[in-house]
C-alpha cells in the first residue's frame, strides 16, 4: 500500500525461530508480502553480558524453573521498541484481551510483545517499564511464543486491506458483544440433516432477524458473562 507506512510487529523472545510460523501463511503472510504489516524479532539472549548468552537465573526465594533477568531484558528492549508504542507482555496473570482492545491496537503503528518463558520476568522490569500485561485465557502455555502469535493475527486481520470483505469481520464474535451466528453451505441435505429453510428464501430481513435470534440464543446458552454485558450495554458499541 503506497505512502502508508506499514504496521510493525516486534516479538522479544528467547525462540526467534518460532516466528513467523502461521503468521507467514494465509491473509497474514500475503499481507507481509504487500507490505501492509512487518514483522521483526529480537533475541534476548543476543543482549546477555557472558559468553554463554545467559539470560536467565533462579528465583529469589527459592523454587522450580528459572526466572529472565531484568537487566537482560532492558537491553533488548531498550535496543528494539518504538517508543510511543504498546509493549505488551503476555501473562496467564494479564487482563482478560478482548475484541475491543484488538481493534484499538490495530488502529496504531505497531506494538513490541515480550515472549516470557519458564517461571516468567523480573517483577522489577514490569514496573520499572509499566509494561501491558495481557492474557488470552485462564490456560497456561509453556512460552509467550504462542500467545504471542495469537494476539498479533488478531490484529493483523483489523489492518485496512488484510481482509477483503470487511463486511465479514463486522458479523464476527464480540464485534457486536454477542457470539456469531451458525454457518452452513452445500449441500442442502447432509447426515439427515437439513439447512434452515430461512436461509434458503432470499428474504435478507428474515435470514438477519434469524441470524440475530441465534447469536443471542447462544451467547446466552454459552457465555452467560458476556450475555449479561450485552444485556447491559457495555459491550457491543463500536469505538
Amino acid at each position: 500500500m503506497a505512502g502508508v507506512k506499514p504496521f510493525k510487529a516486534m516479538a522479544i523472545t528467547l525462540f526467534p525461530d518460532m516466528f513467523p510460523g502461521p503468521l507467514g501463511l494465509s491473509l497474514a503472510g500475503k499481507a507481509i508480502e504487500e507490505g501492509i504489516w512487518t514483522l521483526e524479532t529480537v533475541d534476548i539472549r543476543d543482549f546477555a553480558s557472558d559468553k554463554h548468552r545467559t539470560a536467565d537465573d533462579s528465583p529469589f526465594g527459592g523454587g522450580a524453573g528459572m526466572v529472565i533477568r531484568p537487566d537482560v531484558l532492558e537491553a533488548a528492549v531498550a535496543a528494539s521498541h518504538t517508543s510511543g508504542t504498546p509493549l505488551i507482555y503476555v501473562t496467564p496473570r494479564g487482563r482478560l484481551l478482548e475484541q475491543s482492545r484488538v481493534r484499538t491496537l490495530a488502529a496504531g503503528s505497531g506494538m513490541s510483545i515480550i515472549c516470557g518463558r519458564y517461571e516468567g520476568i523480573d517483577e522489577r522490569f514490569l514496573e520499572a517499564r509499566e509494561v501491558e500485561e495481557v492474557s488470552l485465557g485462564d490456560f497456561v502455555l509453556s512460552g509467550g511464543e504462542p500467545a504471542a502469535i495469537a494476539l498479533i493475527d488478531a490484529v493483523v486481520r483489523l489492518l485496512p486491506g488484510v481482509v477483503s470483505k470487511t463486511k465479514s469481520l463486522e458479523d464476527e464474535s464480540f464485534e457486536t458483544g454477542l457470539l456469531e451466528y451458525p454457518h452452513y453451505t452445500r449441500p442442502d441435505t447432509w447426515g439427515g440433516r437439513e439447512v434452515p429453510e430461512v436461509l434458503k428464501s432470499g428474504h435478507h430481513a428474515k435470514i438477519q432477524a434469524w441470524r440475530r435470534m441465534r447469536s443471542e440464543e447462544i451467547t446466552r446458552e454459552r457465555r452467560p458473562d458476556l450475555w449479561a454485558r450485552y444485556k447491559a450495554g457495555s459491550i457491543g458499541v463500536k469505538k
